[in-house]
């Protein structure tokens, strides 16, 4: 039983990740006028969702209620996301940077989750599956980020 609720926990705090990277990515695409990355961030969003509704299926199965909520963590990166940006003026490298922390964040709660030794094996591969789609993302947008750090320098 134990097991259960410290499986429960783990995937609840993943739903918040993906609830942080829905709520961060719209900020993002209202930030920003280009239509590349207003695209790319609905793209984010819609794995995020899909990511959460995986997440919250599994919940059910384990009796538990859907999450729905955020972090604290997640609601204070997007206020410095709003300040950042804000000062930046919307810069395209800013938003990116900002977005790469954000999948940072969302990279290192994945790797936690994944070393937790009393996951059960069917959770482990829906957590391992989303993280690779989640490190992808990451690196997209690294790579965005990059590329502009190239162009202005």
């Amino acid at each position: 039983m134990e097991h259960l609720q410290k499986t429960a926990a783990v995937v609840e705090d993943l739903v918040k990740i993906n609830n942080d990277r829905v709520e961060g990515y719209n900020k993002a695409r209202l930030q920003t006028d280009d239509l590349d990355l207003k695209e790319l961030f609905e793209t984010m969003i819609a794995d995020s969702k899909q990511n959460t509704t995986e997440l919250n299926k599994y919940l059910r199965s384990l009796g538990e209620e859907r999450e729905r909520d955020t972090t604290f963590a997640g609601k204070l990166y997007r206020t410095w996301m709003d300040v950042k940006v804000t000062f930046g003026g919307g810069d395209r490298r800013a938003i990116l940077a900002t977005c790469e922390y954000g999948e940072d964040a969302a990279q290192k709660s994945y790797n936690t989750a994944l070393d937790q030794d009393f996951l059960p094996p069917e959770v482990r591969t829906i957590i391992s599956d989303q993280r690779i789609k989640l490190r992808s993302a990451h690196d997209k947008i690294r790579y965005l980020r990059d590329l502009e750090t190239a162009n202005k320098g």
